[in-house]
């Protein structure tokens, strides 16, 4: 499983953007395909934090693992290709969208106080209105 983000500087720059996800896109389908072994010797590493052991599943557990998932200013998402679906928490609201034949491949969320998110898919831009909520808490 691969989880992340990308961020792009120059926020309006949509070929930089575009060329960054179709990179990250590539990768991850590498890395899935060619999963690394586990390692047990973290000799590179000098600190890890045990919040990791604990960290991930906010969003129902039978949607599994996402493809992407991040958080900020309160808000966060969960990306599930496989599933159809995305899952957004907004301040203690979660709600769930189906994607349809969407495949979520890139996310951008604001660092404003807005706090936005935009998702892109085969498609182009996804805009979780036009989205069908299948479910809110």
């Amino acid at each position: 499983m691969v989880l992340g983000m990308t961020m792009v500087g120059d926020m309006f720059n949509d070929s930089l953007k575009a060329t960054l996800n179709a990179i990250a896109a590539e990768l991850s389908a590498y890395l899935r395909e060619h999963p690394a072994k586990p390692q047990r010797d973290d000799t590179n590493v000098s600190y890890r934090s045990s919040a990791m052991a604990h960290a991930g599943s906010w969003w129902p557990e039978e949607l599994g693992s996402p493809s992407a998932a991040g958080s900020q200013n309160n808000m966060r998402y969960a990306a599930f290709p496989e599933q159809s679906r995305v899952v957004i928490d907004d301040h203690g609201k979660m709600e769930i969208y189906d994607t349809g034949d969407h495949r979520i491949s890139g996310v951008s969320q604001s660092q404003s106080t807005a706090s936005t998110l935009t998702f892109v898919s085969q498609h182009g831009v996804v805009r979780v209105s036009d989205l069908k909520r299948v479910s809110a808490t």
